[in-house]
């Protein structure tokens, strides 16, 4: 029965969008997952993908979906995903994270909201020691 499913819930884990200089001074922008748990998670499937209204011609736009998938990302520390550009910060961004912890799949939505991805908005990323978006 549907009372019988068990639905981990994902705590320590986060997703990062933060900007890094690169080595001719110029800035780029990565996705980051971070664990800032105790535990190692296997098996890490991220899916990604964009999509909003493009405002010059009002019609829906989104990218391709894109997935990647790590072996493992070890207790406090993190996995660099994807670059992301600029260009694409006027859509929401959406990342679906699945992982195993134990014998038990968790899984997770991270959306960054159109418009979401910028200064204003800027933390300081526990483990990645970045400052950037960071949704947990």
């Amino acid at each position: 029965m549907k009372k019988d499913i068990i639905i981990p819930k994902v705590e320590d884990l986060a997703m990062v969008i933060a900007p890094e200089t690169n080595e001719i001074g110029g800035q780029e922008w990565f996705a980051y997952l971070v664990n800032l748990g105790e535990d190692r998670l296997d098996n890490i499937l991220v899916s990604s993908r964009g999509y909003g209204v493009d405002h010059t011609t009002g019609k829906n736009f989104k990218t391709s979906s894109l997935s990647h998938f790590r072996d493992f990302i070890e207790p406090k520390s993190f996995l660099k995903i994807e670059p992301i550009m600029e260009d694409i910060f006027g859509l929401s961004n959406e990342y679906w994270v699945s992982f195993y912890k134990g014998k038990l799949i968790y899984d997770k939505k991270y959306i960054f909201m159109a418009e979401s991805i910028k200064e204003e908005n800027f933390v300081s990323v526990p483990v990645l020691n970045l400052k950037g978006v960071m949704i947990q």
